[in-house]
């Protein structure tokens, strides 16, 4: 037992050592502990940190709430319910449009525009009560505003309507004066078009319209918006991707009754670029003036590069009528016009050409050597085909007649003759080198194109084959023949500046999109004729004597300070019959069943400046009818090169025989 308990004593005794040993560590156990110690005491001064500054944030972040929900919630109650951030279009000036000389024909000016925003009108009654208080203010009828909402019922509530357009100043007054009654009312303000001289050259420069729905939907004006206007006419609509311009936009920031508060932001828009026409104002005015109170159309162009320096058509139209708008009963009455003033008559209609087309089918008869300059035709007065005489606008006949004086006289016996050896189809080969018969490429919307028959043309259009006796209409420029008097003039540009037929052109510069130089137009040729210089020159020795000789058709234009040519058409539009007297027929025809009269005329002779075609809608012969207009347009322009023209009084002019070709 005493060696027992000796020996579980020994045992306790070296249990309690190891225990010993494993309780207080060594030195570098206690360096351990110590650096455990002090990390944690470095984490929680660390930890009381990160804790302070979250606290500090959050305490800001109440404090914050508190002032903007309780100090300032009133205030911001109130702007959040009564301003609002709207978008607004700003419209870029169109581009401005001059004539050769630099005179403006179209500018721009300031518009006023009187907006509405659904959005901002509490209720109908509301509504009802604005749409009264602009009624009295503007003088238009409450059922035109409501009509105006109407037709933009589909846009969203807070798109802005148009209800008025362009108001005056007057009216501007009184709106501004009374914007505090006007919830949702505001003005717009928008470069709008200015017609300086409206009506001149109207069809050429053309109109502004508002875009319709169906144009909307067109690839061409994707990027335009509802409301916007856009070319309708002349080179408005033509070259409208030039003079458009790009919108730019405004950020403002408006109070309950849509007034502006503030500008945020904005992009400036981008105007449209300025374009030189071709166009001489003072001729122009003067072709217009020479058809005041005539139906149809003047053409003056440069033989040397095709530029058109004057073109009207009448009846005219005034622009600005389009600018301001016009109601539903002005625009009936408008369209019901039987006159078409909007039909530009110069591209847009196509007349038989009548005399004027001989010099072309003397060209082809010359070059097919059908006849020579020497050969004789004998023109009894008329010329028997199938049992039937067509007959020679002189009843008593020419006579023995050659080249020279077949234009000279404008005798049909002898170009009856030379048709039916030319044929239809050689003749119309001929015409149409010259341009007659198609599209002629002018800066101009709706050009036609006009007809110059063939066999297989009437084969395709009627199903019926070509008859030989039609050939003889339309050797004399009659029956199919149908031709613009653009077409004419710009075949007689080609027929004496030695054979090139020009493009017509009407633009002879356009500003640079970049701050650089404008872009210049250069003239463009369609085609150089094939056609020996030797029988260019016979024709135009026959086109001089039709002014300058006595016997010529036209010889009562005649100038003494510059020598002048060209060819007198008549164009019928009831034919005559068989036996029947000329001038009785012709009195017994209303105004509207009287031939058409043509000219086309050039000068001076020996190195021409300018080409004139003339056509006036039942204006009868050519000599009394067209010739006088063309030789006053001639004369105007030639005044700059020619002062001797100036002076030159009218009254000196021999008189025309009426029934001259």
């Amino acid at each position: 037992m005493g060696w027992n308990t000796g020996m579980k004593g020994s045992a306790t005794k070296q249990a309690e050592k190891k225990t010993r040993a494993l309780v207080q560590p060594d030195a570098k156990g206690l360096q351990l502990i110590a650096w455990e110690a002090n990390e944690r005491a470095l984490f929680e001064r660390q930890y009381r940190l990160i804790a302070l500054f979250a606290f500090v944030v959050l305490a800001v972040y109440i404090v914050q709430l508190w002032y903007l929900q309780v100090a300032k919630g009133p205030y911001y109650r109130t702007r959040s319910e009564n301003n609002r951030i709207r978008t607004e279009t700003i419209r870029s000036p169109r581009g401005i449009i001059f004539d050769r000389n630099g005179v403006p024909l179209v500018e721009n000016r300031p518009a006023f525009h009187l907006m509405l925003v659904r959005e901002d009108i509490k209720d109908a009654e509301a509504l009802n009560s604005v749409l009264k208080d602009i009624s009295v203010l503007t003088g238009k009828s409450p059922a035109d505003l409501a009509s105006v909402l109407e037709a933009n019922k589909t846009k969203r509530r807070f798109e802005p309507i148009r209800l008025v357009s362009d108001i005056d100043r007057d009216t501007l007054a009184r709106i501004e004066s009374r914007r505090l009654r006007l919830p949702g009312v505001y003005v717009e303000v928008e470069p709008r078009r200015g017609y300086k001289f409206s009506g001149t050259a109207a069809h050429v420069v053309g109109y502004l319209g508002e875009i319709s729905e169906e144009e909307l939907k067109k690839d061409a004006y994707r990027d335009y918006q509802s409301g916007e206007y856009i070319g309708k006419g002349g080179v408005e609509k033509s070259l409208e991707k030039f003079l458009r311009g790009q919108s730019g936009w405004r950020q403002v920031e408006v109070d309950a009754l849509g007034r502006h508060i503030r500008s945020l932001q904005e992009r400036l828009p981008i105007p449209g670029r300025d374009m030189w026409l071709t166009l001489d104002l003072d001729v122009q005015r003067e072709a217009e003036e020479c058809l005041k109170g005539k139906v149809g159309a003047i053409v003056a162009v440069a033989p040397d590069s095709g530029e058109i320096v004057a073109m009207a058509s009448s009846p005219s139209f005034d622009q600005e009528r389009f600018v301001r708008g016009m109601n539903a009963e002005e625009w009936k009455k408008f369209i019901a016009d039987t006159s078409h003033p909007l039909l530009n008559r110069a591209v847009s209609s196509a007349y038989p050409p009548g005399s004027t087309y001989k010099p072309f089918v003397a060209v082809a008869a010359l070059e097919e050597g059908i006849v020579s300059p020497t050969s004789i035709v004998s023109c009894p007065g008329f010329y028997p085909y199938a049992g039937r005489k067509y007959r020679c606008w002189r009843d008593t006949g020419h006579g023995a007649v050659d080249l020279h004086r077949s234009i000279v006289e404008s005798c049909d016996v002898y170009f009856y003759t030379v048709g039916m050896k030319l044929g239809v189809d050689t003749i119309a080969a001929y015409a149409k080198m010259f341009g007659l018969g198609e599209p002629s490429g002018v800066e101009l919307p709706s050009e036609r194109t006009g007809l110059i028959p063939t066999r297989d043309w009437k084969l395709s259009a009627t199903g019926i084959p070509w008859q030989k006796g039609e050939t003889l209409s339309i050797a004399i420029g009659q029956g199919f023949d149908q031709v613009t008097p653009l077409q004419a003039a710009m075949a007689y540009a080609a027929l004496v500046n030695g054979g090139t037929l020009w493009t017509p052109k009407l633009v002879t510069r356009i500003e640079a999109a970049d701050d650089g130089d404008s872009d210049v137009v250069k003239p463009k040729v369609r085609r150089k004729l094939p056609v020996r210089k030797e029988t260019l020159e016979l024709v135009k020795k026959g086109l001089v004597g039709v002014v300058n000789e006595g016997r010529g058709t036209a010889h009562g234009i005649a100038l003494k300070e510059v020598l002048l040519a060209g060819k007198t058409g008549t164009a019928q539009v009831v034919r005559m019959g068989e036996n029947v007297n000329r001038k009785a027929h012709q009195r017994s025809l209303a105004a509207h069943e009287r031939d058409h009269a043509w000219f086309v005329g050039y000068g001076p002779a020996e190195k021409p400046e300018i080409v004139v075609a003339v056509i006036v809608e039942h204006g009868g012969h050519g000599s009394s009818g067209a010739a006088p207009l063309a030789q006053k347009v001639i004369r105007k322009y030639l005044e700059k090169s020619h002062p001797e023209l100036r002076s030159r009084d009218d009254a000196g002019e021999q008189p025309v025989p009426e029934e001259a070709d």
